[in-house]
């Protein structure tokens, strides 16, 4: 039986939307979750919190007219906890059995999927230059990206393809207008969306030394080289090029106060050098890496705060709930930023995480040398982005 196809059930079912999910987790309240997805897809990606119990029991252990006893002793029996699945149908018929032994329990409303389309808006109040900056944040994947706002222009750094519209309502509602979406390399865990806000009217930036990667579009983007500006109102956003996790990978210093390091540098860890070249070339761009850390971002004042395109869930935000660090802060914690460059590649190749779902149809579809209708846009980068070495090896005490 699909997953998905299942009779509605005889009992009414108390559904809990995504939003109203994240925040309950966000509030800290103590959240149950039955997880009715199967294991090879709940160990690569599902919900997690410090404040969030996670229980998998796949949707066909429910689908006998009785439920096993060995199945019900793994329920909690006096808390209410909420069913998901990966769409939605299979946790209501999962909740619905439930009911019927008497269990408290709800289900999430489109399961990881609708999970998946959270995107929530937050603004970098730490940021000291000009205008305003928001930072976009995606907790199914942990994708980030910017919104920079003064004087009636905009510019969007990292935009997704599943949210082309959203930005173009949040200018509107805000009363300006977008005048750049930047990327700041090619990614290999999600899909881009700044092809499909150049077809809307915005001007598209990609980083000049990403074309030699087999870019088919290059010639409708305007291509931005190492020093060139762009102006946002009063806000100048500056291309700083950053080598290392792709050989095009660029970054862009806003107002002088923000990097947005795109997958170069993140709050919890660095790149992973080996989704360009693969293994092969893992140690020559681990070396890129390390010394586009010393001499191009380490460089900044302290206070500089670094924004990058992902975040883990061993990240923690700041007090204004983005993840975002000073320079200093980082160095003190995260010991891979103190080790010679020897140390360094022997750490950041040691202990390498799984690539990124789905990373062999991503980058070319990014490249624009492979198509992907906007359903299977939004299958390809579901699940864990993936594009940071290991966490646990690389930060301090």
């Amino acid at each position: 039986m699909d997953p998905e196809d299942f009779p509605t059930p005889d009992v009414p079912v108390s559904s809990l939307t995504p939003d109203e999910l994240k925040a309950q987790i966000d509030s800290g309240e103590s959240v149950t979750i039955l997880d009715a997805r199967m294991g090879s897809d709940y160990e690569e990606w599902r919900i997690d919190g410090e404040n969030v119990t996670s229980i998998n029991i796949p949707y066909y252990e429910f689908l006998d007219d009785e439920i096993s006893e060995d199945v019900l002793d793994k329920l909690p029996e006096d808390t209410e906890f909420t069913v998901l699945c990966a769409k939605g149908g299979a946790s209501e018929f999962v909740a619905g059995s439930l009911i019927q032994e008497g269990y408290d329990v709800n289900h999430l409303e489109e399961g990881m999927n609708g999970w998946a389309k959270i995107y929530k808006a937050v603004e970098v109040e730490r940021y000291d230059g000009p205008g305003t900056v928001l930072q976009y944040q995606r907790p199914s994947s942990g994708c980030l990206g910017y919104f920079v706002y003064d004087d009636g222009e905009a510019a969007v750094i990292d935009p997704l393809r599943a949210f082309t519209d959203r930005y173009l309502e949040d200018a509107e509602e805000l009363g300006v207008e977008l005048t750049y979406a930047i990327d700041t390399h090619i990614h290999a865990d999600h899909i881009s969306g700044v092809r499909n806000l150049v077809a809307a009217g915005v001007e598209g930036v990609i980083p000049e030394p990403a074309v030699d990667r087999g870019v088919t579009y290059a010639d409708e983007m305007t291509l931005a080289e190492d020093g060139d500006t762009f102006e946002v109102g009063n806000v100048t956003i500056e291309t700083v090029y950053t080598p290392g996790h792709t050989s095009g990978m660029t970054s862009y210093l806003i107002g002088d106060s923000l990097l947005t390091t795109g997958d170069g540098l993140f709050i919890e860890s660095v790149a992973r050098p080996d989704l360009e070249e693969g293994d092969d070339g893992a140690p020559e761009a681990a070396q890129q890496l390390y010394q586009t850390l010393q001499e191009r971002v380490l460089t900044l004042p302290d206070d500089t705060l670094i924004g990058g395109a992902h975040y883990s869930d061993a990240a923690v935000p700041a007090d204004d709930g983005t993840y975002t660090a000073p320079i200093g802060k980082l160095v003190e914690r995260m010991d891979a930023l103190s080790l010679d460059e020897t140390e360094f590649v022997d750490l950041i190749l040691s202990d390498m995480p799984p690539r990124p779902a789905n990373y062999e149809d991503i980058i070319p579809t990014n490249l624009g040398q492979q198509e992907a209708d906007d359903e299977e846009a939004f299958e390809l980068e579901l699940g864990p982005n993936n594009c940071a070495a290991s966490q646990e090896s690389l930060a301090g005490d």
